[in-house]
């Protein structure tokens, strides 16, 4: 059994909570807002986020970050990606350099254009830092559907440590030490998730969508192997694997918004709509600069960032993207 925190009362770090409680482990789940701390203590449920999914009563929740920190073995970060920083900061403090931290967040920081593995670090340089990721929507998780994710870290022990904590027999896990392949593969997927669902907003149909898929994972290839990764890791479950999910599910939160944004909503209407954190669309101006930064050619990713921050009319951007220079394929 492992003394394990849960950084961040989301949908997705409150189904790890219940999954690593279920796997025997000792968990609390953390979270800032002390208002939503109450409620989840008084329902033992988050009904707006995870609604109908029960917390077991012998996990603690708290908004009390040096509880959640002293005497854990491992801390799993689950905050969006914007707060991962300031989250990393709190924590600090308290933090011992044997502890392993697990990042489950999707993104990019905007400023630094790091990984959130590399905020992490940057904050917390000591401690072993590795990543879970794959296509694991908390709504199916929580209900025990059978998903499969990647753990990984440049440290393969501490990797299989992770695979350890969280596989069971409705959650399989792999290892690999490609970390930033692991990251910008569930990083880059929501700013494609959100070019589909905008194809799906205008009422496009199959072939648009698939054509945005693979196009989509050959610029986050692209991109992913000028900064260091394994391209096989973009043929796997943080690659293709999680943008099919992220792409074709209603349950993705970036697919929604891009889905509004299609039927000609505004980017905050659409969030507003959407009522939960869109990922891609703070990933999208960093994964912009990145392809700048690295000289890579990434034209699904700058017509998502044309549509949301220079208005560009939706249709107008597929058609200059039809009508681009000839290509071969490989």
């Amino acid at each position: 059994m492992a003394r394990v925190s849960v950084l961040g009362a989301g949908s997705w770090g409150t189904a790890l909570s219940i999954l690593l409680h279920e796997n025997g482990h000792d968990v609390t789940l953390w979270s800032i807002m002390e208002e939503e701390v109450n409620m989840l203590i008084k329902e033992r449920e988050n009904k707006q986020k995870l609604p109908g999914i029960e917390i077991p009563d012998e996990i603690i929740i708290t908004n009390n970050i040096e509880e959640a920190i002293t005497d854990k073995s491992i801390l799993v970060m689950a905050v969006p990606s914007k707060f991962v920083r300031n989250t990393a900061k709190l924590m600090k403090e308290y933090v011992s350099s044997d502890q392993v931290i697990v990042n489950v967040a999707k993104g990019l920081e905007d400023e630094t254009l790091y990984t959130l593995v590399e905020v992490i670090n940057d904050e917390m340089p000591d401690n072993k830092v590795a990543v879970l990721s794959g296509p694991s929507h908390a709504e199916e998780v929580s209900r025990k559907i059978p998903t499969t994710c990647v753990a990984g870290c440049t440290d393969e022990n501490t990797a299989k440590i992770i695979q350890d904590l969280f596989m069971n027999t409705n959650f399989r896990v792999y290892t690999s030490t490609d970390v930033v392949g692991i990251e910008m593969g569930g990083a880059l997927k929501n700013v494609i998730a959100l070019a589909a669902g905008i194809s799906d907003g205008i009422g496009y149909g199959d072939n648009a969508k698939a054509a945005i898929m693979t196009r989509g994972i050959a610029e986050i290839s692209r991109l992913g192997v000028a900064m260091g990764a394994n391209v096989q890791t973009f043929n796997g479950l943080s690659g293709i694997g999680d943008l099919i999910v992220t792409c074709t599910s209603m349950h993705s939160r970036n697919r929604r918004a891009g889905i509004l944004i299609g039927k000609g909503y505004s980017l905050d209407k659409a969030l507003e709509e959407v009522k939960m954190v869109v990922e891609g669309v703070f990933t999208a101006k960093a994964a912009l600069d990145l392809a700048n930064k690295y000289n890579v050619e990434m034209p699904i990713i700058k017509k998502v960032n044309e549509v949301l921050f220079t208005g560009k009319d939706t249709k107008k951007a597929v058609e200059e993207l039809m009508i681009r220079d000839k290509k071969i394929e490989y």
